[in-house]
């Protein structure tokens, strides 16, 4: 394993009834494959050796036999392969037949997990042959020349740093499944061996329930089922081979293929420890977990290559998805406003309009709210300041914008007041440094609590995510305000957010305007613009692309990935569009802003949380303000 990923495979072979000879070598075949292609860990189906529907000929001792002699020969061809594989044969243990899995690595055999539930209804009667696990006294055996102690007792499996459980077909569906208790013991990976028939609608449900146990466990789960070349005496069965991590989809075979699949993808054992690390929940239920640990010889694999896909807009939902979310968020917003509006019963806010995607949005935030609140949009007081580095593009994208949504209008210019301010403190105006921008900034937010005062409102920030992560904001300037709507928002979403706005008929009126400004140049606009009028202080010029910055920051705080694994993921996700240099350039940037920043980070105004990521000081995000960064800024010189 490295990075956290371990790869897995789910094996659908070829298979004939009874035919045990034929069945290893067609499964020989697909071991082959998947260890030629760097899979650690294989799931093949329930019952594979033998095929599943082999009815009562399970009560006949050559079959039983020739399982086992089929067992020996899968051992003595991966004598030379480091590869787990899981298979699935009948067993005889204490007078009882069990429906098994055998798990296997380089020629020895490293346990046996006998089924639990056993299902005895509809087309399935296995109880008529088989034994459940949950009737077996301890009961020592010899199979396949390996001494072996079968017992009910749960077993994990430990691969180098990860440990897997195996649960068989109907195990996953009864309501306490193994893997409940597995995952809870440690299992990192679920495999089951499964022999599921196909009926109209099935699919979709058990799709669906191994997606959630997936989740519910916080797992990756790799799922194999019977295939082509079972019986059809009275059932079909189409061959599924699914792998899910934390119930996102990996990989996924096609069904009903006459031919033989192998399904494969890279499992994140970072991630889902991440995930299961910060949900007290899991912690809690873990409490009463245990099972036996088996230990597998560990993989090396010193040629790593990340093949699963990285997207490298995380924020971004899918567009299938994009127009839900979007409701979504916006009405989290809204709703959040509208709370705190009823509360302090106020029916005016103050919104500082700079002809900018952020206050773009938080204005079109306060439209909904005051829509929704039945309240006259004229309550919504917006305020464009112009300054030194206000581009007519911006301020007249910004007046079009007031203007046709129907709400109060202010115009204050800000120049004589900081030119004011610059001789009071004795600043030279040319000069264009921290002093000459930050006063300008903090003049703003000053009209803007000033004006709210007057008008007995509210004063609504702008700032997004993005820029709280970078402390790409004035201390007690823009970075304060009364209620921050957009604080849970990173820029890349914010850009969606006011397309999608843009495209609905209640804004047909707006439609140019918003989509102007969001093909704007990023800028805070607080130094002059060039000859031609356009905008000379580019955001991203100055700390970086925010596609690469939201990345960045989505992986750290969401799983807490250190900067190596997540300058291997940016590689991956930005391939072609920026070299490992710039990308290193920026992570590094990004690791040092994001540390020394913290103090404007503790003291920020309340603003709800949209997704599953949040600074909020009070909440998601707790950071000493003078945490060192020296850790994560040496990895980044060593990348």
């Amino acid at each position: 394993m490295k990075y956290g990923f371990i790869k897995v495979a789910a094996a659908v072979p070829a298979v004939r009834v009874a035919d045990v000879e034929y069945n290893v070598q067609e499964m020989e075949k697909l071991i082959a494959l998947a260890s030629g292609d760097g899979v650690e860990l294989l799931c093949f189906p329930e019952l594979s050796l033998t095929g599943y529907t082999c009815q009562d000929l399970f009560k006949e001792k050559l079959l039983l036999d020739k399982a086992e002699e089929g067992l020996l020969r899968l051992l003595d061809f991966t004598r030379q392969l480091d590869i787990v594989c899981v298979v699935g044969l009948p067993v005889l243990a204490g007078g009882l037949l069990l429906n098994c899995a055998a798990v296997i690595q380089s020629g020895s055999l490293l346990g046996v997990v006998p089924k639990n539930y056993l299902p005895n209804y509809g087309e399935f009667y296995e109880k008529r042959w088989f034994a459940s696990s949950q009737d077996l006294n301890d009961t020592e055996i010899y199979l396949a020349g390996s001494p072996i102690l079968m017992s009910a007792q749960p077993k994990l499996f430990q691969l180098g740093d990860v440990k897997f459980g195996v649960e068989i077909c109907e195990d996953v569906w009864a309501p306490l499944p193994p893997s409940n208790n597995l995952t809870m013991a440690g299992a990192d990976i679920i495999l089951n061996l499964s022999a599921s028939d196909e009926l109209i609608g099935k699919h979709r449900y058990l799709r669906s329930l191994v997606a959630q146990q997936s989740a519910r466990t916080m797992s990756g789960y790799v799922y194999a089922s019977s295939g082509f070349g079972e019986s059809t005496q009275d059932v079909v069965y189409g061959g599924n081979a699914m792998i899910f991590e934390n119930g996102h989809l990996l990989a996924e075979g096609e069904r009903f293929l006459f031919q033989p699949q192998l399904q494969s993808a890279q499992i994140d054992v970072e991630r889902l420890r991440a995930e299961r690390h910060t949900n007290s929940t899991f912690i809690n239920a873990q409490r009463h977990a245990h099972a036996v640990v088996i230990h597998a010889k560990t993989i090396i694999d010193n040629d790593f290559s990340l093949t699963r896909p990285v997207d490298p807009h995380p924020f971004i939902p899918a567009d299938e998805a994009m127009g839900e979310t979007c409701e979504d968020i916006l009405n989290i917003q809204t709703a959040g406003l509208a709370k705190r509006l009823l509360h302090i019963r106020m029916e005016h806010v103050v919104v500082g309009i700079s002809g900018g995607l952020d206050s773009t949005l938080a204005l079109l935030v306060c439209v909904r709210t005051f829509d929704k609140l039945g309240l006259d949009r004229k309550g919504i007081v917006g305020v464009t300041m112009p300054g030194f580095g206000t581009t007519d593009r911006t301020h007249d994208n910004a007046a079009s914008l007031m203007q046709s949504l129907g709400i109060s209008q202010m115009e204050i210019s800000i120049a004589k007041a900081v030119n004011q301010h610059f001789q009071d403190i004795g600043h030279d105006a040319n000069v264009h440094d921290a002093t000459y921008e930050n006063s300008q900034a903090r003049e703003r937010t000053q009209i803007l609590m000033d004006l709210a005062n007057k008008c007995n409102a509210l004063v609504v920030g702008t700032g997004d995510l993005s820029e709280l992560a970078l402390g790409w904001a004035t201390y007690n300037g823009d970075h304060m305000s009364m209620y921050g709507v957009n604080a849970g928002i990173p820029k890349t979403l914010i850009q969606y957010l006011v397309r999608y706005i843009a495209r609905q008929p209640q804004f047909a009126a707006v439609k140019d305007t918003l989509i102007d400004i969001v093909e704007t140049p990023i800028s805070p606009e607080l130094t002059p613009a060039d000859e031609e009028g356009n905008i000379k202080q580019k955001t991203e010029d100055l700390v970086g692309p925010y596609e690469l910055h939201d990345f960045f920051l989505y992986y750290l705080l969401r799983y807490g990935f250190r900067p190596a694994k997540i300058f291997m993921l940016a590689q991956k996700a930005f391939q072609g569009t920026y070299t490992d240099d710039v990308i290193k350039k920026w992570l590094t940037t990004f690791c040092r802003r994001f540390f020394s920043q913290q103090f404007k980070r503790s003291c920020l105004p309340d603003g709800p949380k949209v997704g599953s990521i949040s600074l909020s000081p009070r909440g998601d995000w707790r950071m000493a303000s003078d945490a060192s960064s020296a850790l994560w800024l040496k990895e980044c010189e060593e990348l």
